[in-house]
């Protein structure tokens, strides 16, 4: 429940700065010894979600990346309101296939619940290649697409489950007004 409340508020934070405008983070970046991954705000507060609702779920961290890099590959982890016939929202679902209402599969919580509800139902998929586990839930007509989203997901899973903690980091937008004195600053 405690990996849980910090995914929220990590979400939560992070749609905060994406909204507010510039206020916040420019990019933010996933590091770790395996490599690094670099995505925007609103990238990163829907990774969070994805992996909140996972963990929430009891979910393991296996499912996790199968959920990450089918939404990288369904729509690059943007909460996408058009797409391919009815396909929307993060992982691309249909409301003509029976994934839910426009309005709830645009909600990013209910979306991935429903992503992960479908991944709990293939059976040995923690085992399985990425692509198949994906693809038994999606449906996809390229189905091997998911596959090149692997490294990538299994970084931002493996650092927003907490097993590398701290590898998540936003940077602030770079500005040019002021040099840090404080006395230039306000007067800028």
């Amino acid at each position: 429940m405690a990996a849980f409340g910090v995914l929220a508020a990590v979400a939560g934070y992070l749609t905060v700065q994406y909204v507010s405008g510039g206020r916040g983070s420019d990019q933010c970046t996933v590091r770790s010894a395996d490599g690094s991954y670099r995505l925007t705000p609103e990238q990163a507060a829907n990774a969070a979600t994805i992996s909140a609702v996972g963990t929430t779920r009891g979910m393991p961290e296996r499912a996790v990346t199968i959920a990450l890099a089918t939404a990288l590959q369904e729509s690059a982890l943007r909460n996408l309101d058009h797409g391919d016939r009815d396909s929307l929202g993060l992982f691309q679902q249909r409301p003509s296939q029976g994934w839910g209402t426009e309005r709830q599969i645009m909600d990013p919580v209910y979306a991935a619940g429903k992503f992960y509800e479908h991944l709990a139902k293939v059976p040995g998929y923690s085992r399985l290649p990425l692509t198949e586990a994906a693809q038994r839930v999606q449906r996809s007509g390229f189905p091997q697409a998911y596959a090149k989203h692997e490294p990538d997901a299994a970084l931002l899973a493996a650092a927003l489950t907490g097993r590398t903690p701290g590898a998540l980091d936003c940077e602030p937008p770079r500005t040019t007004a002021g040099t840090g004195d404080a006395t230039k600053v306000r007067a800028a």
